[in-house]
């Protein structure tokens, strides 16, 4: 795999509370310099990222009931809206994790479909699962219930949790989707040894904030 074609499946992230202005605009020039498939910001930062990258193909991402999930179904909605509307191409909303520790699949179920039906089809919804807290029958069912739900993806972690993308969890979450679905990695991917394995247990896309480092390893 070429640089470029490595570039195609990274999310270039910066989700941290403390990010300015100044780190969005490095983060953008990253990822036009480099070929990142995205970049993924707070909402905040929707306009910033859009504006500067708007002569790219360079996708912009934000979160929705980030960090935990528990947000209303309708706030998560009126997050996608309004992302949308400031120019995002792709939403990464985290499901109620409690309604997966609980079994309650239906009220997931319906959480994931409430931002896929704001998206009104003009964003990609990813739907993290933050597997770190789930086993493997609760993964399982989770996935099922965001491809029942309309999600374009699901996705392991926020990264703002210790565990982090595994890859286990990744290769049974493409048995569960199947190829027609996105997987994204998220959590953790920080070298090229990571990134690869994620890509072999079937991820399409890859969250980090390290990506300049990832590809850095495979020009040496």
């Amino acid at each position: 795999m070429t640089r470029s074609e490595l570039a195609s499946f990274i999310d270039h992230t910066i989700l941290e509370p403390e990010t300015g202005a100044a780190a969005i605009e490095k983060l953008c020039g990253e990822a036009a310099f480099h070929g990142f498939v995205a970049v993924c910001v707070a909402p905040r930062w929707v306009p910033l990222a859009a504006k500067i990258l708007q002569d790219s193909e360079i996708h912009i991402a934000t979160v929705a009931g980030f960090p935990h999930g528990d947000t209303l179904s309708r706030a998560k909605a009126g997050e996608t809206r309004d992302a949308i509307d400031a120019g995002a191409h792709e939403i990464d909303m985290v499901i109620p994790i409690g309604a997966a520790l609980e079994g309650d699949w239906k009220y997931l179920h319906d959480d994931i479909a409430a931002v896929v039906v704001a998206s009104h089809g003009h964003a990609i919804i990813k739907a993290i699962l933050e597997t770190a807290y789930l086993n493997r029958e609760q993964i399982i069912a989770a996935c099922r219930a965001a491809t029942d739900a309309g999600a374009d993806y699901v996705a392991t972690s926020t990264g703002f949790v210790s565990g982090g993308a595994k890859i286990e969890d990744v290769r049974l979450m493409r048995e569960v989707v199947g190829a027609g679905m996105g997987v994204k990695a998220a959590g953790g991917i920080r070298d090229l040894a990571t990134a690869w394995a994620m890509i072999d247990a079937g991820a399409t896309r890859l969250g980090s904030s390290a990506p300049v480092t990832i590809l850095g390893e495979l020009a040496a």
